[in-house]
């Protein structure tokens, strides 16, 4: 038996998988990821902006609406992050010194560039 066949009248290719012929190939793209952040602005958005969330599912942008936006907050958030461990002088030097310190410091910087990311993105 073949490995590949193609049915000349629907024009779909087929594996062979055990005794059974599947479709083979991407006939669907995956969906994008939507990460923890798109995850958060889904919620709010089903539970507080209702119109908007409807407007996107009927409309079919949802999925590539949330991946945006999570590909945005993480790319924010990043960057705030090492902005204002720059601005706070935290450094490896800190991190050498005095762990405990620098650790309270990061954690500080981290929640505080959660927050604006939440204030600005998130839950807008």
């Amino acid at each position: 038996m073949e490995k590949y066949i193609t049915d000349e009248r629907t024009g779909l290719k087929y594996e062979l998988v055990g005794d059974y012929y599947l479709i083979a190939g991407d006939d669907e793209p995956e969906p994008p990821s939507i990460g923890v952040l798109g995850h958060r602005h889904l919620q709010y958005l089903k539970q507080y902006r209702r119109d908007i969330f409807l407007e996107l599912q009927m409309s079919g942008d949802l999925l590539d609406y949330l991946a945006d936006l999570g590909r945005q907050a993480d790319e924010m958030y990043s960057r705030l992050v090492k902005q204002l461990a720059e601005r706070g002088g935290i450094s490896e030097t800190l991190k050498a010194e005095n762990q405990m310190l620098w650790v309270q410091r990061m954690n500080s910087v981290h929640n505080l560039a959660a927050e604006i990311v939440n204030n600005e993105l998130i839950y807008r």
